[in-house]
């Protein structure tokens, strides 16, 4: 297996399924790990299955990598297996025959307390108000922590992935702020929608100010050197605000993801609308969801424990 190969294969995985860059980035370190057991034990072509099998116990037991690793790395092997026996035959893939099981634990997913959200929300809206108090008016452009707070209520409204929302465009907004056109994982495209009034008029006002300031083919947040704002900054900021405020354990843009979820399935909103607006391919995966209502109901019937309250 060729350095070569590697790349030629995540290039195609890049042209022809449009992939995002960390899915690409993960492809490219899976591709890693292999060649390197490949060269420690000494493999070469054509693969079997004992190779394979050999690997997986590698990953377990001498690496131990954690469960959702191991069925990446054999899952991104098996493509690549795939990809290379359709370019040449006479390389079938090892993975004909192989069976293996990988038994990943279901993890809930931790969503932010409504109780921390109001104070992230409080906080923010102070900063605001002191800046407009020091003089800054309608027309000035937002600060950085006015950008951060707009982004916070759009991924607790929208439920958008941070990459969604930081690859956003200013073309990508209607014109009164309603709604957003995202391109999603696998270049899925959907529409999510901004239905607060007052985060809409917000929302719309600085889609306004960069029109304003750049084409429509511009990045619609940028960061403090007027460049398109990154994911990683963004979580950075957000590990900031959490220091300050003490929030532990520290904020996350994907927390706020699954804030999303939640909320609109604790209020009643159907578990097929919730998929959609998150983008999500299988409704098992927005399913977890439901759990999380019924575990934060089960918490707060057992703190109120009725039948004690009657007895006393």
């Amino acid at each position: 297996m060729s350095h070569l190969d590697h790349t030629a294969f995540v290039n195609s995985r890049r042209d022809e399924r449009n992939l995002g860059h960390h899915t690409l980035r993960a492809y490219a370190q899976d591709l890693r790990t292999f060649a390197r057991f490949s060269r420690a034990h000494q493999l070469t072509d054509p693969l079997s299955k004992d190779d394979i099998l050999a690997y997986h116990r590698h990953l377990r037991d001498e690496l131990r990598a954690k469960p959702a690793t191991i069925e990446r790395r054999l899952v991104t092997l098996k493509s690549y297996f795939a990809w290379r026996e359709d370019r040449n035959s006479a390389l079938p893939s090892p993975f004909a025959d192989v069976r293996i099981s990988v038994r990943i634990p279901r993890r809930l997913p931790r969503p932010v307390d409504r109780d921390i959200l109001r104070a992230v929300l409080r906080a923010g809206e102070r900063a605001n108000a002191a800046r407009s108090t020091r003089g800054a008016g309608d027309s000035a452009p937002a600060s950085q922590d006015g950008i951060t707070l707009l982004i916070i209520k759009l991924l607790i409204v929208t439920g958008l992935r941070i990459s969604e929302l930081t690859n956003l465009k200013v073309r990508d907004v209607s014109p009164d702020g309603s709604q957003i056109l995202v391109n999603g994982k696998g270049s899925k495209e959907r529409i999510v929608f901004v239905p607060n009034r007052e985060l809409r008029q917000e929302f719309r006002h600085h889609c306004q100010m960069r029109s304003r300031h750049g084409s429509i083919a511009a990045p619609l947040f940028l960061n403090t050197e007027g460049r398109r704002l990154r994911s990683a900054t963004f979580r950075k900021r957000l590990r900031a605000l959490s220091k300050r405020l003490g929030i532990e354990p520290h904020l996350t843009p994907h927390r706020f993801r699954h804030s999303a979820a939640t909320l609109l399935i604790e209020e009643g909103i159907d578990i097929r609308m919730v998929q959609a607006l998150l983008g999500h391919a299988n409704l098992k995966t927005t399913e977890i969801y439901v759990r999380v209502s019924n575990h934060a109901l089960r918490r707060a019937l057992e703190r109120v424990d009725v039948l004690s309250e009657l007895r006393s």
